[in-house]
């Protein structure tokens, strides 16, 4: 059974039943791991929220299996079937987006008012794919010869695999399960160590929409497992979002069977503000692709460079707006930056700042801790 310490503030029903529940899921059921336990946390008051068992190897062919024998009838239903239960999915999550957002919030530290922008683009992307799935067909070729023609047909792959990242735990699951179903694929999700309850939710949401058992499960575990589902051969394809270096390894992993490999990868982005900017609107760009989600996005402009020219003016009015922001807990309305991760990525933030510290950089702005 799996552990849980709730922190003594009001949480919906919903969460609390949530909490209480295995968060291993295959065959249209939740499991409980055979494999060692991890804990996880909100990162807000650093409370414990579970005590998660990892999914063993026997777990993990056995939610490979649940997808691979799901599939071959997922596959023969027409796109217009499919889209009719991702639709209800999309409909089933629009009722309880509040609950959901709660508990992303809870998962992952950001802002509630940030959460609940998430759901409603997971929404958005589970509708947009549905109406996609009937309209999926192939090409019909007319030859040279005026008589023979040639035809492409667009067919599922099999049984995919999909990893996701920390930083936007349900919406990457929306984003990597919404056109594998679309397509007539089952799936197989490993959600991040550090944000394991969301994807758990998704696919009991699902199964609630009339997507029959085993096209979506949801295993739990680190690197690891990751590495378990990559190599697996009865996975046709893996779809990672994470950092550069894990990517690697799970591109040489899943090269060993030759499959299809989708990866999105963190980068270091910047921002350029030429001397001719409109400020405010380049202030405003600069305080959105540094902020959003505590600044933990893939995307974000970690760098800004600035022309010398308008240095000063764009620092003058950048400095007054950084301190305006409000900090605070995630789930009160009116927070605007959250909480990071975990103590050790905030332990890494605060050792760049150091750093920039001691390479001469000064701070026009500080939050204490």
């Amino acid at each position: 059974m799996v552990t849980f310490l709730l922190r003594q503030s009001p949480v919906s029903t919903a969460s609390k039943r949530f909490f209480s529940s295995k968060l291993n899921f295959f065959n249209g059921v939740r499991r409980e791991g055979q494999g060692s336990r991890f804990e996880t946390y909100e990162p807000s008051t650093w409370t414990r929220l579970a005590l998660v068992h990892n999914s063993s190897e026997q777990d993990i062919d056995e939610a490979i299996q649940s997808a691979s024998t799901a599939y071959k009838n997922w596959s023969q239903t027409s796109g217009r079937q499919r889209a009719t239960t991702i639709h209800r999915a999309a409909q089933l999550i629009r009722e309880r987006s509040d609950a959901i957002a709660e508990l992303e919030t809870r998962d992952c530290g950001k802002p509630l008012w940030e959460s609940k922008l998430d759901i409603q683009a997971s929404i958005d992307c589970l509708e947009y794919f549905a109406g996609i799935a009937p309209s999926i067909h192939g090409q019909h070729i007319q030859l040279d010869d005026g008589k023979s023609f040639a035809y492409t047909r667009r067919e599922p792959l099999g049984a995919c695999a999909g990893i996701g990242p920390w930083n936007y735990p349900f919406q990457t699951a929306c984003w990597k399960l919404a056109p594998a179903l679309a397509c007539g694929n089952a799936f197989v999700y490993k959600p991040s160590p550090l944000t394991p309850l969301s994807s758990v939710l998704l696919a009991e949401i699902f199964v609630e929409a009339g997507l029959p058992a085993g096209v979506f499960n949801v295993v739990q575990g680190d690197g690891e497992t990751g590495a378990m589902l990559a190599g697996h051969e009865e996975i046709a394809k893996v779809s990672f979002t994470g950092s550069v270096p894990t990517g690697k390894k799970v591109m040489e992993i899943a090269s060993g069977s030759v499959k299809a490999l989708t990866l999105e990868l963190g980068g270091k982005s910047p921002l350029i503000v030429f001397e001719d900017a409109d400020l405010d609107n380049a202030v405003s760009g600069a305080m959105l692709a540094n902020f959003l989600s505590q600044g933990q996005v893939c995307s974000n402009g970690t760098r800004v460079f600035v022309h010398k020219k308008i240095k000063d003016a764009f620092v003058n009015k950048l400095v007054p707006r950084v301190k305006s922001l409000r900090v605070g807990h995630p789930m009160k309305e009116e927070t605007q930056v959250g909480a990071l991760i975990s103590p050790d990525h905030a332990a890494k933030v605060l050792n760049y700042i150091e750093s920039a510290e001691n390479e001469g950089g000064r701070i026009l702005a500080e939050a204490k801790r």
